[in-house]
C-alpha cells in the first residue's frame, strides 16, 4: 500500500509504516492541484490542516482507502462525501486532550493571576502588588461545552483544584457532571468551549449566547476560533458581561491555522491584543511534545488495525 504524507507530523509513524512494508511518500511543498495528479496512485493520506480534502480532491482520489489527520477536528475534510466512497476518516483527539487540558488551566491561572501583565511590569522595574492581586479557581463554577475527549480531560485536570463542574454535550448520554445548558447559563463563574467547528457551532458565542448568562462569566476556547463570533466577544469584554477571555484560536485563523488571513487584524482583534483581560496563544494548546508523539502512535495503531 502506498501513503502520502501531505503534511508534517512526527517521524515515528513514518518509520513504523515502513516497517510494516508500507510505501510512504510526503509532499510536503506540493500544492494541492500538484497533489491532485498523482493522489490516484495512493490508498492512504496522512493530513493535518494544509488544505481541504473536498469533493473534487477526493473524486481525483480513485484509489484512497483511508485519510487519517493528525489532530482532532476533520472539520477541513468532507468526511461525509469520503465515507460515500468507502473512505475511512480518522483523527487523533486522543492524542492531544492532556496537553489541550493543560494549557487551558494554564491560561486561566495566568489571567487570574495577573501572571502576563506582573511578569512585564516586573521586567520593566515596576513592582505593584495591590493592583495585581489575584483571584482563586476554587470555589468556582465551570461549565464545560463538548464533553468528548478535550472537554472529559479538562474537567480530569481540574481535580484538586476544589470546583463545580458542570457539562454538557449534546450528542452524548450519561457521562459525569452532566447538565443541562440552562444551569449553565444561571450558574456557571466560567466557560470552557471544546466542540468541533461545524455549521450548528460556528459563532455558537454570540450576543444571544452571552447574554443567557446570569453571572458575569470568564471564556475559555481552545477549540476553533470560529466558534466565537468576535465581534460579540469584544462587546462583551467591554460591558463586563464577560470578564476575561482565554483564547488559544482566533475566528480570523486562516484554513491552514498556520496565520492569521490578512483581514485578521481587525478593530476588534486589534482591542484583544491591547487588552489586560485576555490570554492570547497561537493555536498551541494541542502542540505539545508529547501530544506530537502520541498523536503519531494513534494514527499508526488506527490504520494498522483496520488494513489488517
Amino acid at each position: 500500500m502506498k501513503i502520502l504524507f501531505i503534511d508534517t507530523i512526527h517521524p515515528l509513524l513514518k518509520v513504523e509504516l515502513e516497517k510494516l512494508n508500507y510505501i510512504c511518500d510526503t509532499a510536503y511543498k506540493k500544492s494541492k492541484s500538484e497533489i491532485e495528479e498523482i493522489i490516484s496512485n495512493y490508498e492512504g493520506i496522512i493530513i493535518r490542516s494544509r488544505f481541504k480534502i473536498d469533493k473534487h480532491f477526493i473524486d481525483k482520489a480513485t484509489n484512497l482507502k483511508f485519510i487519517a489527520r493528525a489532530g482532532s477536528g476533520l472539520e477541513n475534510i468532507n468526511t461525509e462525501y469520503a465515507q460515500s466512497k468507502n473512505i475511512k476518516c480518522y483523527n487523533a483527539a486522543e492524542g492531544n486532550r492532556q496537553a489541550v487540558a493543560e494549557h487551558a488551566i494554564g491560561m486561566l491561572l495566568s489571567l487570574f493571576n495577573n501572571l502576563n501583565k506582573s511578569d512585564q511590569e516586573v521586567r520593566n522595574g515596576v513592582w505593584e502588588r495591590e493592583e495585581n492581586r489575584g483571584l482563586e479557581l476554587s470555589g468556582k463554577t465551570i461549565g464545560i461545552i463538548g464533553f468528548g475527549n478535550n472537554g472529559s480531560a479538562f474537567a480530569e485536570a481540574l481535580k484538586g483544584f476544589d470546583v463545580t463542574i458542570l457539562a454538557y454535550d449534546k450528542y452524548l448520554n450519561n457521562y459525569t457532571h452532566q447538565s443541562s445548558m440552562e444551569n449553565i447559563f444561571k450558574k456557571a463563574d466560567i466557560v470552557s468551549l471544546h466542540i468541533p467547528l461545524t455549521e450548528e457551532t460556528t459563532c455558537l458565542v454570540d450576543d444571544n449566547f452571552i447574554n443567557s448568562f446570569e453571572k458575569d462569566f470568564y471564556l475559555i476556547n481552545t477549540a476553533r476560533g470560529k466558534c466565537v463570533n468576535t465581534i460579540s466577544l469584544v462587546k462583551g469584554l467591554n460591558n463586563e458581561k464577560i470578564k476575561g477571555a482565554c483564547l488559544d484560536v482566533l475566528e480570523n485563523e486562516k484554513t491552514s491555522f498556520e496565520n492569521l488571513t490578512k483581514d485578521g487584524l481587525t478593530t476588534e482583534m486589534q482591542h484583544l491584543i491591547n487588552s489586560e483581560k485576555t490570554i492570547l496563544s497561537p493555536h498551541i494548546a494541542g502542540w505539545t511534545h508529547e501530544s506530537n508523539i502520541k498523536i503519531a502512535k494513534i494514527l499508526l495503531g488506527k490504520i494498522t488495525s483496520s488494513l489488517q
